[in-house]
């Protein structure tokens, strides 16, 4: 069955919710289960979720009337590029699933609950922030929406599409003093590195590289504005502190 297929059978079975983390574990376990029942068109199921995930953007791209830009399908193959363990799926079959989602939307239940098409609709805060580069740090403007339990960043308040996501779960965040750098707070994880997704200058999607995001405001007050929002929508997960707990057992010497 191809993923396309999986994917409608999947989505018409209910209706995703609106919060981020949710999205993100029934992805996840759909690619792990697509994976095992179609053993070696993917690499890993990572690439699995990402090109799921692509799918899923793509139908809202294509089929809401609010988005204005609709991807093509070169742009479609751009953005898939490289996914698979770092090499490129066959462009055919990146082909037939743009076609297929052109031609025939995903039909989705209609239930009261919220949509991740209007996910930014109404946000707990947004506004202009200055944010810290990953690999090259230069800071650059950016435009941040604070909305169920995760944190978006755009290139400006207009764009469509998101140029960042970062879930906030089991991260924490603070002030950090730096010397030219008045206001910054920096968001981090108890791992090496916070689980994020971002597309790159080539309209790829891949994931973040971060150990922390180091975020400007431009006072005081806004600095604290955005650390009180931000700690109010970082969420805990009861089932990661145990696991922390029993990887800190096993790893102690008896």
């Amino acid at each position: 069955m191809d993923i396309v297929t999986a994917l409608r059978n999947f989505l018409g079975k209910f209706r995703l919710p609106g919060e981020a983390q949710k999205i993100d574990r029934m992805m996840e376990e759909f690619a792990t289960v697509y994976c095992q029942a179609n053993a070696g068109v993917y690499s890993k199921s990572d690439t699995c979720y990402v090109l799921a995930f692509s799918i899923i953007m793509l139908n809202t791209s294509l089929h809401n009337p609010s988005v204005k830009d609709k991807l093509t399908a070169d742009q479609f193959v751009k953005m898939n590029n490289g996914i698979n363990d770092g090499g490129d799926l066959p462009s055919q079959l990146l082909i037939d699933a743009y076609n297929s989602i052109k031609n025939t939307p995903f039909e989705i239940p209609e239930d009261d609950t919220q949509d991740f098409t209007i996910t930014f609709y109404n946000p707990d805060k947004r506004g202009y922030l200055v944010k810290e580069g990953g690999k090259h740090k230069s800071w650059k403007k950016r435009y941040f929406v604070l909305t169920d339990n995760c944190l978006y960043y755009f290139v400006k308040e207009s764009d469509s599409e998101p140029k960042g996501i970062v879930p906030l779960e089991n991260l924490k965040v603070e002030e950090c003093r730096l010397k030219d750098r008045k206001f910054t707070l920096e968001i981090r994880s108890d791992e090496k590195f916070i689980k994020s997704a971002k597309t790159d200058s080539g309209g790829k999607m891949v994931s973040g590289n971060h150990e922390y995001y180091r975020i400007q405001a431009s006072n005081q007050e806004e600095m604290m504005s955005w650390m009180e929002c931000i700690r109010k929508s970082i969420s805990k997960d009861p089932f990661y502190a145990q696991m922390q707990a029993r990887k800190k057992n096993a790893m102690c010497k008896q």
